[in-house]
């Protein structure tokens, strides 16, 4: 393909895109998207967000593979914030560009020295390859109708991360950012990179206006490194100012806490509010009343094994989350098809086989009215010896239900008289055993539960 031609697909893709409403809340049901017309909930299973700002990283192969595997979600770093090789014990990690492969909003200067590899970077000057990389990227995703978590900002958890950030003191040529990096996210302590962090923003917010498939994380995982929360709220209102003068508006997105945490007094403008390592999914519950997207967008650090984050997964979006995203560290430079074999040492887990994991998951919630549908653990009347199960259900007309463990014995829920249609979903192949249609007289209804290895799913409909 000549760059002509490459051009001109980027430019009638960038035209497509501006033509369509951006993601956003369903208004029927905010706890949910609306995209392209249909409503929608997140499923993902992607790289360790590195796909821009690492120039070594075949992004059009990855999403290649995302969209093959049906999934239609990936978060990536605007590049404020990159790792070195071994932090966090990951092989192969995108987020750690090669020795003068890392690109970032900031052009670079005439002057060497950046740690990193090439030129120090100039701090008043935005780099145009960057902003052509971010926004193919973007347009591609589009194409294959994925929807892409644009962090802006990541906190510096130790001198490692922040000894390569362009807003180092050292890293730049523009004599600012000597300053700790737990006071880099503050409005008060920030040796004026509040400037260079408002003006990136509206740089980046202003250039990726035209997309609809994408929306807006401020920050990963505040909670460590110094990140304050009027910092956060500050970058917030940037984005929603910037946008005043702007043909769409996007979501934003907040990262709140590891495992759960009740929110209180939350930003008007923030529509997501996103957890780590969500399990149980009491971070769903805890903030149901606010009536705001509800998201899983990374897990780990409980092994290399699919079961574990499958569950995660399966009981998350059943406790009425919208977005579920798993990371995945089989992808990897020269292996964006996401075959790289890492070693057991790793945070966490991701394959080929996993992702078909997660189309299951992903298929199986858009067969139901789920705008409809709300958590109704008081649908179950018994379970399996040794298993529990997690519900969604619309009383009465539809019920989905996911079932931990593999014991002996029925499955009770409860159902108003109706009649019923019961299908049997395996987790890990898809398989459906459809059960004969049965006459309900109300109370509880019992369903023999298939062989299964550690956990099965049930599609229950009432039959009008």
């Amino acid at each position: 393909m000549t760059v002509r031609m490459g051009m001109m697909i980027l430019i009638a893709l960038q035209a497509v895109t501006a033509a369509a409403a951006p993601l956003r809340q369903h208004p029927a049901n905010p706890r949910y998207f609306l995209y392209r017309g249909k409503p929608a909930v997140i499923v993902g299973s992607g790289e360790h967000y590195g796909a821009v700002l690492n120039l070594d990283f075949d992004y059009v192969r990855y999403l290649d593979e995302l969209s093959r595997s049906g999934l239609n979600h990936t978060r990536t770093f605007a590049g404020a914030y990159c790792e070195t090789p071994g932090n966090f014990q990951i092989a192969g990690n995108t987020l750690a560009p090669a020795e003068g492969r890392f690109i970032a909003p900031w052009a670079r200067s005439d002057r060497p020295g950046y740690p990193g590899g090439g030129a120090r970077f100039d701090l008043s000057r935005c780099d145009p390859a960057y902003f052509r990389r971010l926004k193919d990227f973007l347009a591609r995703a589009s194409r294959r109708d994925i929807i892409v978590e644009l962090n802006l900002f990541c906190p510096f958890y130790d001198e490692s991360m922040w000894r390569l950030s362009p807003m180092n003191e050292a890293c730049n040529i523009n004599g600012i950012g000597k300053v700790k990096r737990t006071d880099v996210y503050t409005l008060d302590r920030n040796g004026g990179l509040l400037a260079v962090q408002e003006a990136m923003t509206r740089k980046i917010v202003t250039e990726v206006n035209g997309f609809d498939n994408l929306y807006f994380e401020i920050c990963n995982e505040p909670y460590f490194g110094g990140v304050t929360m009027e910092w956060q709220r500050r970058i917030a209102d940037v984005i929603l100012d910037t946008e005043k003068g702007l043909a769409k508006r996007h979501l934003i997105s907040m990262n709140i806490a590891n495992g759960s945490q009740a929110v209180r007094d939350p930003h008007p403008g923030v529509s997501i509010l996103n957890f780590h390592y969500a399990h149980p999914p009491a971070a769903v519950g805890a903030n149901e009343r606010l009536g705001r997207i509800i998201g899983d967008n990374e897990t780990g650090f409980r092994g290399t094994g699919d079961t574990t984050y499958r569950m995660e997964a399966w009981e998350f979006i059943l406790a009425g989350g919208g977005l579920f995203s798993h990371l995945d560290y089989s992808f990897a430079v020269g292996h964006e098809d996401g075959s790289f074999v890492y070693p057991q040492s790793q945070p966490g887990g991701g394959n080929r086989g996993f992702r078909a994991q997660m189309r299951i998951l992903k298929d199986f919630i858009h067969r139901f009215d789920f705008l409809r549908m709300k958590p109704y653990q008081a649908a179950v009347a018994a379970t399996p010896e040794g298993t529990r199960a997690a519900v969604l259900a619309e009383p009465g007309r539809q019920y989905a239900v996911y079932l931990f463990g593999s014991g002996a014995g029925p499955l009770k829920l409860e159902a108003p008289a109706g009649r019923y249609a019961a299908t049997w979903v395996d987790t890990l192949t898809g398989a459906r055993t459809t059960q004969p249609e049965r006459t309900h007289a109300g109370g509880p209804i019992a369903f023999d539960v298939p062989d299964h290895a550690d956990d099965i799913a049930l599609e229950l409909r009432a039959v009008r």
